[in-house]
């Protein structure tokens, strides 16, 4: 049986105040691919940040394996402005995701560097270390960045709307690059609007809206069918 790393229990979300979303329960088992869907201003931000730590839920738990507690989630923001425009070296963000896996460290030691290797390597970017993050294109800066939360976490990556802004040939490229790392073993949880892709990928899935709902890909496909979505 697989290993339990994530467990949400009735879980209700919400900011100043007010609930955006309730009644969530989930899991998530080592090698899961989870997608997240939902209309917009549904909870689906707010749901990361509740699994990273962020804000906490209103009500109910997120509980977390040992080896989620001690650095084992990466985390992919969606693209910001200011993402886009960052003035470092590409080895320079790729090393910052070892500050976030686990307690402080004044200086980088032997191992991140080895570490920030290794997944520059997988990511096929070794070789732009040297150059500006800013002068890459949108789906290398995606590559960088996901390199970056290989180095925070190994067991679960959350990934919100890791294709956004990207071009097709980009966007297939990720969608490739992120089935490998699952297939690899890692757990993925991603937000998404591409639900083509989504059930094209994922094994399970959460719907987040007036309804909520969890279960497999054919649970979904057949839901969804039966609402005439798909």
């Amino acid at each position: 049986m697989m290993e339990m790393l994530l467990k949400a229990d009735n879980v209700s979300l919400g900011y100043d105040g007010k609930t955006v979303a309730e009644k969530i329960n989930f899991e998530v088992f080592a090698g899961d691919y989870l997608c997240v869907v939902g209309e917009n201003g549904s909870g689906k931000s707010t749901l990361i940040k509740a699994l990273t730590g962020i804000n906490p839920p209103l009500s109910g738990s997120i509980e977390k394996s040992h080896k989620l507690k001690s650095g084992g989630i990466g985390y992919l923001p969606q693209q910001t402005d200011l993402q886009q425009d960052f003035p470092a070296s590409v080895r320079e963000v790729v090393l910052s995701g070892c500050l976030n896996a686990g307690k402080f460290k004044p200086f980088y030691t032997k191992k991140d560097r080895k570490t920030a290797n290794e997944n520059m390597e997988r990511m096929g970017i070794l070789s732009l270390e040297n150059l500006c993050f800013r002068e890459l294109s949108g789906g290398q800066k995606q590559r960088v960045l996901l390199a970056r939360a290989l180095c925070a976490g190994r067991e679960l990556l959350i990934l919100d709307e890791p294709v956004s802004g990207l071009d097709a040939s980009a966007e297939k490229e990720m969608y490739s690059v992120i089935e490998e790392l699952n297939n690899d073993g890692i757990a993925v949880i991603m937000i998404t609007h591409d639900i083509e892709a989504a059930v094209k990928y994922a094994d399970k899935f959460l719907v987040i809206g007036k309804e909520i709902f969890y279960g497999t890909k054919e649970e979904f496909v057949k839901k969804q069918t039966e609402r005439g979505s798909i």
